[in-house]
């Protein structure tokens, strides 16, 4: 069998208020409640579940997300009209806008706990890493 990621802890400050923020702005759903979590699934079978911990002990993490040019449209509009702030890069320094790395276009923002949240329509290298893992990409120096 090959190794998956089938879930990952996304620690919040309210659960609802991150699992919902993140469902709507990608149009994804909420699978499941249980606990201390609220799952919201991914197209790859990878649940993010959200648990509300102790504001004080979130540590910030990045989460970065392939999508396709359709749902990055769909996104960015979300993000523009709710009025986040976001950014062409991770260091903050080009406000307002996107970049287009990898001859696609990436946007980065924060989610409702502080998580930098990344979105980008072209994985870093411009190709897949199933390619790479396959050998169907010439140069790779992996």
């Amino acid at each position: 069998m090959s190794v998956e990621l089938n879930h990952t802890i996304v620690h919040a400050r309210d659960n609802r208020e991150s699992a919902e923020f993140f469902a709507n702005l990608l149009n994804l759903e909420i699978t499941a409640e249980w606990g201390p979590f609220i799952a919201v699934g991914l197209g790859n079978d990878v649940t993010l579940d959200f648990a509300t911990v102790p504001a004080d002990s979130i540590t910030p993490q990045h989460y970065a997300f392939l999508i396709s040019e359709e749902e990055f449209d769909a996104a960015y509009a979300q993000i523009r009209q709710r009025g986040i702030e976001h950014y062409a890069d991770p260091q903050r320094k080009q406000p307002g806008t996107i970049n287009h790395n990898d001859g696609g276009r990436g946007v980065y923002f924060m989610d409702p706990a502080g998580h930098a949240m990344e979105l980008i329509t072209v994985p870093y290298g411009g190709w897949s890493s199933s390619l790479r893992r396959h050998g169907t990409v010439k140069n790779d120096p992996r």
